[in-house]
């Protein structure tokens, strides 16, 4: 290594004001770590992007600004655009300005100890770094089925994902400037990042508890996200759709004959409860693949309007670095 490079940490916050200052405490006690190591360059520094929060999230990163301004920076969207854009928002606002990028969420819940492994890794030529869990041991068993299931369950339908890592990544600025080739609405970043490429590793962590606050995904806020994950990178849904109609038209062609053959047998006589459950299931397919075809016309037709994935209403830096242009 020569001259230590320039990172920035994106923290996307919403309604985060009981976390926000411990979260800055530590993160600056990291960074002056890694300034004296020699890992980064001075001029390394935190962006707290503020997703349309309800509280005083904003006021405290203006206040951290001001008290620091040549390490704290802030990112405050006009509206709630939702944890993937806001995390894209800051990635996309520091790609020209750093030379490695580290996101995390601001609930203290990613070992920020792992920044060092992160960027030492990035030493040794890898251009994305992925934090990945290591254990959940800190999760119910209802949250650990369902996101091991969910990360599985990715991987059948032909998304490539990395097991057990979330939002907690480093990238290089050749990855961000990559990154912002991809103009799709429908965000799924732990899906994009792996369609880039380059070399890659993953760095273990255990994850712990929220400092304070509450989740920001209950299980509405999951479902949805997985829904959104599936249906932005595999179309193996829509080809599962074709191959039940297949069958059902099989079961159905036997159901005639077998009909036919009962007439002609004279045991023609059918129950109602058959006749009921047939009705009901197919029908119930029928409502299933509407709706997973409605899904991806909704997609589609949010992709095809091109709105602005988000809306920056100010950005707080220091003088002299690139002004923020806005990414559709």
């Amino acid at each position: 290594m020569s001259t230590p490079e320039i990172l920035y940490m994106v923290v996307p916050c919403y309604n985060e004001e009981e976390v926000l200052h411990e979260t800055a405490k530590r993160l600056k006690e990291k960074y002056q770590s890694l300034i004296d190591r020699s890992l980064i360059s001075k001029e390394s520094r935190v962006v707290f992007v503020n997703d349309g929060s309800k509280d005083k999230t904003w006021s405290i990163i203006q206040e951290l600004h001001e008290a620091d301004p040549s390490f704290f920076s802030g990112i405050n969207l006009a509206h709630n655009s939702g944890h993937q854009n806001a995390v894209l928002s800051g990635l996309m606002t520091v790609k020209d300005i750093c030379d490695m990028a580290i996101t995390m969420d601001a609930d203290l819940q990613d070992d920020i100890n792992t920044i060092d492994a992160m960027v030492e890794k990035y030493y040794e030529g890898n251009q994305v770094v992925y934090g990945v869990r290591s254990a959940r041991d800190t999760d119910t068993f209802f949250k650990r089925f369902t996101a091991e299931g969910f990360y599985k369950f990715m991987k059948v339908m032909g998304a490539d994902v990395v097991f057990n890592h979330a939002d907690f990544r480093l990238m290089s600025r050749r990855v961000l400037q990559e990154l912002a080739n991809f103009k799709e609405v429908n965000l799924f970043l732990r899906g994009m990042v792996p369609l880039i490429g380059f070399q890659s590793c993953s760095v273990f962590y255990e994850r712990a508890e929220r400092f304070a606050g509450e989740s920001k995904y209950p299980l509405k806020k999951m479902l949805a996200f997985a829904i959104n994950g599936i249906t932005s990178f595999s179309v193996k849904p829509l080809k599962l759709i074709t191959s039940v109609g297949g069958i059902m038209s099989i079961v159905s062609v036997i159901a005639i004959l077998w009909s036919i053959i009962a007439k002609i047998g004279g045991f023609s006589e059918h129950g109602w409860s058959s006749t009921m459950c047939s009705i009901w299931f197919i029908g119930g397919l029928q409502l299933l693949a509407l709706g997973i075809i409605g899904e991806y016309i909704g997609k589609i037709y949010s992709e095809v309007k091109a709105r602005p994935r988000f809306i920056v209403a100010d950005f707080i830096n220091e003088p002299g670095d690139s002004p923020y242009k806005e990414e559709k």
